[in-house]
């Protein structure tokens, strides 16, 4: 029980403290769960983020029930789940009321520009801190260069790079793995 209400008030602060999404959280799930709460390994994280892209729904939302799973089964997924929603929930709930009122004022429009400008730098954090995490070479960052060409310039599905990124994966493993044995 102690641990559910952990992960509830842990998932809470993240999901009250962050802005700009599940990408922005990586890092404060990371810090927290990782090396605060040492509930689980930096490589878990990795593992956690990986499944929680592939996977439909909020990448926010699938890293909580998964990392709470983890932790503390059902009911542990349960709480990190609704500890992270809650906030945006009220959040939003509260904004769209007050927003209504004041969305033509030009300072209201500035703290937008300056929160766009903190969510891109602790995306950026994110980026380097997988990047740091991940096996290197040059298989790599082919692979990575051609998902981003195919993303970004030529406008593929995301969804198709994952399934294609993670096939090639498992017939690499497959081909290593049996020159392995040979």
């Amino acid at each position: 029980m102690k641990k559910t209400r952990d992960l509830f008030w842990t998932f809470l602060k993240i999901g009250a403290f962050t802005f700009g999404g599940g990408y922005a959280m990586i890092p404060l799930i990371q810090r927290e769960i990782s090396d605060n709460k040492k509930w689980i390994t930096h490589q878990d994280i990795l593992d956690i983020i990986a499944i929680a892209e592939s996977t439909p729904g909020p990448i926010a939302i699938n890293s909580a029930t998964f990392v709470g799973y983890k932790v503390a089964g059902f009911w542990g997924a349960f709480c990190a789940t609704t500890g992270v929603v809650l906030p945006s929930f009220i959040i939003i709930l509260i904004i769209s009321f007050v927003l209504q009122q004041f969305e033509n004022l030009k300072a209201v429009r500035y703290a937008f520009y300056g929160i766009r400008a903190g969510v891109l730098a602790l995306l950026i954090r994110a980026l380097y801190t997988m990047y740091k995490a991940c096996p290197k070479g040059a298989l790599s960052y082919v692979v990575m260069a051609l998902s981003f060409i195919f993303a970004a310039l030529v406008k593929v599905n995301v969804l198709y790079i994952i399934i294609g990124c993670a096939l090639f994966g498992l017939i690499w493993s497959a081909v290593a793995t049996g020159k392995e044995k040979a």
